[in-house]
């Protein structure tokens, strides 16, 4: 059985593919509390012991508010952290996968969706850290994955992260009586983290490179909380609990779609954002259309 250490080992991805994957791979999931990235001499020596066939690292200051504030701190983690990560692998022979993010394209003037070839140009600290976390890793090792995520949702379970997004956030809303104020002019991919993790065990057998992961969506954020409301039975509150933010993103609309074809020909498919909706809703019995 191959040995696995994912880092960020209590996240909303990391925690889940500990249990989804436990009987197929040795898996030994750690954060900070029992491994900080920042400390190179400990990342190395924790790792070359260890000695895992594959590393996953996930473990990151992904909140763009705490980085644009403190980026000394986002930097040490985000970028310094992941290059301890990448060196050790490589001494410890272990193969990585480092879990970047379609936010390195926030700054890009056209508009996605962005292929793996396009030039990233991110406007935000957190956006640069990973930016810059791929290019130094690259010159590191070469048994290297980088997956591009798209914006990964799901709900709440016992003993496991959970992340903001679309689909919580919107039911969260709807518990608090809260009106849920959304952009007709932001455009994303949305992809539910059981749709990914079904088929993560297929990274492995992918050539070294640099991949685009996850669900395409054609529509707007706006259109896609109607959508979960339908899918809810409230379609008839529609009107009462969401207001249509054409304001924001005006001038420029917030496109970070990615392009994820180049995954897609070597047989890692998800679908599209609306069937995985569905099929999340399904699974935790909230669909009641």
């Amino acid at each position: 059985m191959d040995k696995i250490l994912i880092t960020g080992g209590y996240g909303f991805f990391a925690s889940r593919f500990k249990e989804f994957y436990s009987s197929q791979y040795d898996i030994l999931a750690v954060d900070k509390d029992i491994l900080d990235i920042q400390n190179e001499k400990k990342v190395m020596n924790f790792i070359k012991n260890y000695k895992p066939e594959y590393i996953i690292h996930t473990a990151a200051i992904a909140s763009t508010g705490f980085c644009n504030e403190n980026p000394e701190i986002a930097h040490s983690v985000n970028v310094n952290g992941t290059v301890n990560v990448a060196k050790a692998a490589k001494e410890a022979g272990s193969k990585l996968v480092f879990i970047s993010t379609e936010q390195i394209f926030n700054g890009n003037k056209a508009r996605g969706p962005y292929t793996e070839d396009d030039k990233a140009n991110p406007d935000t600290v957190y956006g640069q850290n990973k930016l810059k976390a791929e290019e130094k890793i690259r010159e590191i090792i070469d048994e290297l994955w980088v997956l591009r995520f798209t914006w990964l949702f799901g709900l709440p379970e016992r003993g496991k992260g959970i992340n903001p997004n679309i689909v919580w956030g919107v039911i969260k809303s709807l518990q608090k009586g809260e009106v849920i104020d959304v952009s007709d002019n932001e455009y994303r991919g949305l992809t539910y983290v059981y749709d990914l993790l079904g088929q993560f065990s297929k990274i492995f057998d992918l050539p070294y490179d640099t991949y685009h992961v996850g669900s395409k969506n054609d529509y707007s954020r706006y259109e896609i909380v109607n959508f979960i409301l339908e899918e809810l039975g409230l379609e008839n509150r529609i009107e009462k609990v969401v207001n249509k933010n054409t304001e924001k993103y005006a001038k420029k609309a917030r496109d970070i779609r990615l392009n994820t074809d180049k995954i897609r020909e070597h047989g890692v498919k998800f679908l599209d954002t609306k069937e995985a909706i569905k099929k999340c809703l399904s699974d935790f019995n909230y669909n009641l259309k």
